[in-house]
């Protein structure tokens, strides 16, 4: 008898890894029973129906603290395995408590370790702990080979690459949607998505315009929602950039305003495979993101689709702002080639990739 599937992801935030999980756990129904464990009530209406979702009553358990939704959602988990032993578990989050459990009651596990090893390494019981439990699972799966590579050298943990899923029919058709106009100058028309965290790193952004507000004509927006929204917003008052820069919240669908960028800016300090940039690249917009690790420099072909600057150095990011300006014919080139490489990332391919996992622990 075919195993089930349990995704397991505690707190669904909207981001780009929730963007994988939806479109994986959707997949895997063609193939296998889908079990979704989450507290994110709200985020039902984006599975499919054949897909089971298991949640709490309420929402308000929804608006409490990630971590207390790791341990309520484990609490499913448990439930849910002792109700029916015969599953494979998925965890996108949670890595360490999930294996734990699973371990515990006999079950097999694949781990997605969704951020690089340099995000969370730092504390080094942490780093034990992540390093012992991964090497305990029955499969560890990451979304670039940076990150493979990564893990492999500094953790001694075995890993599998499946990249992200793209689909670009599906980016295409969304970003024709007509949507208000968000920029409303004419100048450098400059984007940046993500949640306003450390790890996002937005504040390296706002300094390299700061040095360009009396050189250039822009206008930037950065897109998402987080615990430093404030911090963000002081530093735009603070320094005089309201005309030049707005903070816009998420929306369900920015591929009508990734349309109408000329430039997309990645800032953040660590990484895994950022959807985002794959998605810009789908609409023909240049890419100038931080060299971190992982992922941007394997989309952009080690800086020969896109341009890079070391992690933080908001300096040579306002160098690279004023390159992509002076030096458009070269800049197109280099997208053109990162463009030529997104088949690596084709949605059917990677998908079945994740269907060949499970089928070899069922």
């Amino acid at each position: 008898m075919k195993k089930k599937v349990i995704m397991f992801m505690p707190s669904i935030e909207g981001g780009g890894v929730e963007k994988n999980f939806f479109i994986v756990a959707n997949f895997l129904t063609k193939f296998k029973a889908v079990l979704v464990i989450t507290i994110s009530k709200k985020y039902k209406g984006l599975f499919l129906k054949k897909v089971k979702f298991i949640t709490l009553k309420s929402e308000f358990w929804d608006k409490l603290s990630r971590r207390l939704k790791y341990f309520l959602a484990l609490f499913l988990l448990i439930k849910e395995i002792i109700n029916d032993r015969n599953v494979i578990v998925f965890s996108f989050q949670a890595n360490i408590y999930a294996i734990l459990i699973c371990k515990l009651f006999g079950i097999k596990i694949i781990a997605r370790s969704n951020s690089a090893p340099f995000g969370w390494s730092q504390n080094f019981l942490k780093k034990i702990l992540f390093k012992f439990f991964l090497n305990i699972s029955d499969k560890v799966m990451v979304n670039s080979f940076e990150f493979k590579k990564d893990l492999k050298k500094y953790f001694s943990v075995n890993s599998i690459c499946i990249y992200n899923p793209l689909n670009q029919k599906e980016i295409k058709k969304k970003s024709r949607i007509k949507v208000k106009k968000i920029f409303k100058k004419k100048s450098l028309k400059i984007l940046n998505i993500g949640r306003f965290t450390d790890q996002k790193d937005q504040i390296t952004l706002l300094k390299a315009l700061n040095i360009l507000k009396k050189k250039i004509k822009f206008e930037a927006v950065i897109m998402g929602r987080g615990i430093l929204k404030d911090e963000l917003k002081n530093f735009i008052l603070k320094n005089n950039l309201s005309k030049n820069v707005k903070l816009k919240e998420f929306t369900k669908n920015p591929f009508p305003i990734i349309n109408q960028a000329d430039v997309f800016i990645l800032s953040s300090s660590y990484e895994g495979l950022p959807n985002v940039l794959l998605e810009s690249l789908v609409l023909k917009k240049f890419i100038i993101s931080s060299d971190c690790r992982t992922g941007p420099k394997e989309i952009l072909l080690n800086g020969k689709g896109g341009l890079l600057f070391k992690v933080g150095d908001y300096k040579k990011l306002s160098e690279l702002i004023i390159f992509f300006l002076s030096n458009k014919k070269k800049c197109k080139i280099m997208l053109r080639k990162s463009i030529n490489a997104l088949d690596r990332f084709d949605y059917n391919k990677n998908l079945k990739k994740y269907v060949k996992l499970i089928n070899s622990l069922d």
